[in-house]
């Protein structure tokens, strides 16, 4: 699936927001080295008019002598004026101008004589600083030329923009590799989930280096690894449950063709068994049902007594029939948990035990713990479990005994081990002494595990909108 066209791609937004902070920056730092370069001339023009003034007023020369002595530079000259008339000036070159501009020559002369012995006035070089002095014979003046005084500072402002223009175009075709390089673990993880199929889960990112995009695909791989795990757990539930299905249908179907309508007794027969493998699959769904609901939903995190806990399964077990119940230990301690959970797996194992062993034989409830485990058991003095078959009795449908009598999903000891393991726990199934088999929940004293860390489970109502689905 390609993606949808977009007018700029982030590669290109991205890189654009780069060159725009790299020209605002380059335009702050010529900015301000342009003014302050010009605020330098300016003051270097009036620390030399300044000086002039000050030798023309300590000299007692005239003013054609002294405008005669005056050194030109070459953006600056000298002139000796009477009545708005030049009467010397320094040569030109090396100096400027200043007596062949009549405009400027004009200018001047109003200015100083309107009193204005200091300021700027307008020629045909630009905008020039004057400085003036009265002596004895006239008045000697210097000017100078701002333009060609700032000619260095336009040339290193010059070439700063077209150093500038060349340093954007390097940025801009670097940037554009580093960022697309960057963003190439992106474009490799848009493509593996794009190659991503229900049917076709083993795709990975290859993580490299230490940097964040290199964490984005480690905790990318290990999400579709915890997916590929659900999505097995789910086919491998809806096998199990369309197996599960296939025997009760199977059997009423069965029945129903063999069914002689005419007689009365075998139509009572067939429509009790059918009511009774209907039972059995309302009692599968609602086995699902649970495991879906433990698997699923958050636990209550709450301080429970053990001890307490140990009396409310007994006195709640004692119910079930054929069999005397009896406390054998209670445990002083306190863990962290849902209580109702809790209790549930705790009578689920109770229940299977008596199932699986001889009625009348005497069954065990109690608790025990340590530093760190809490250890809720369940003891009877049946046949057993065999240590080569412990392995399976907490698996899904999975059960050792089919013998006429014993009803049940084979989902008991799967709802009982998934709300262990959603207490951060576990199961186990050892000896009892003299015969039979001990069921243990295993619940640490500290710590609720979050529900989100387990597979997420198919539903009933799921397995029988996909088994219609498959046929």
């Amino acid at each position: 699936m390609s993606p949808a066209t977009r007018p700029l791609s982030t590669r290109v937004r991205l890189l654009g927001a780069i060159l725009g902070v790299v020209l605002l920056g380059l335009i702050l730092a010529g900015g301000a080295t342009f003014l302050v370069q010009s605020e330098r001339v300016v003051q270097n023009a009036h620390r030399q008019l300044d000086g002039f003034v000050a030798t023309v007023s300590s000299s007692g020369g005239s003013a054609v002598e002294l405008a005669s002595a005056a050194i030109p530079g070459r953006s600056d000259g000298t002139v000796a004026l009477v009545d708005g008339r030049v009467l010397a000036s320094t040569p030109s070159p090396p100096g400027l101008d200043v007596a062949g501009d009549a405009a400027l020559v004009s200018s001047l002369s109003a200015a100083i004589a309107g009193g204005e012995l200091s300021g700027r006035v307008d020629s045909s070089h630009g905008p020039m600083m004057y400085a003036a002095v009265p002596v004895a014979d006239g008045v000697v003046a210097q000017l100078i030329s701002v333009d060609q005084r700032m000619e260095l500072v336009t040339l290193s402002t010059a070439s700063y923009a077209v150093t500038g223009a060349v340093v954007l175009v390097l940025v801009a075709v670097a940037g554009w590799f580093v960022i697309g390089r960057s963003f190439s673990p992106l474009k490799r993880l848009r493509d593996t989930a794009d190659a991503i199929t229900i049917d076709r889960m083993g795709a990975r990112l290859r993580a490299h280096g230490n940097d964040e995009i290199s964490d984005l695909a480690t905790s990318v791989n290990s999400m579709l690894d915890r997916l590929a795990m659900s999505v097995e757990a789910q086919r491998q539930l809806l096998d199990d449950v369309r197996h599960e299905l296939k025997t009760p249908i199977t059997i009423v179907r069965g029945h129903l063709e063999m069914m002689d309508p005419a007689d009365p007794h075998d139509a009572a027969e067939t429509r009790e068994l059918g009511i009774a493998e209907l039972d059995r699959l309302t009692r599968l769904v609602d086995d699902i049902d649970a495991l879906a609901d433990v698997e699923t939903d958050a636990l209550a995190a709450e301080v429970i007594d053990v001890s307490a806990l140990t009396d409310r399964v007994a006195e709640l077990a004692g119910a079930i029939p054929h069999h005397p119940w009896s406390v054998a230990h209670r445990a002083r301690v306190r863990i962290l948990g849902d209580t109702d959970r809790i209790v549930q797996a705790w009578l689920q194992l109770a229940d299977n035990a008596a199932k699986y062993t001889p009625a009348g034989s005497p069954v065990e409830i109690g608790s025990t713990a340590d530093d760190t485990t809490a250890y809720l058991w369940v003891r009877d003095h049946g046949p057993g479990i065999p240590p080569a078959a412990r392995h399976r009795v907490f698996r899904r449908f999975d059960r050792l005994s089919t013998r006429r009598g014993v009803d049940g999903s084979g989902l008991g000891l799967s709802i009982v081990d998934a709300i262990a393991k959603a207490h951060d726990g576990h199961c186990s199934v050892s000896d009892t002494p003299g015969g039979g088999a001990t069921v243990t929940l295993h619940i640490p004293v500290t710590g609720v595990r979050a529900s989100a860390a387990l597979p997420t489970p198919v539903r009933a109502g799921d397995v029988v909108l996909q088994r219609e689905a498959t046929g």
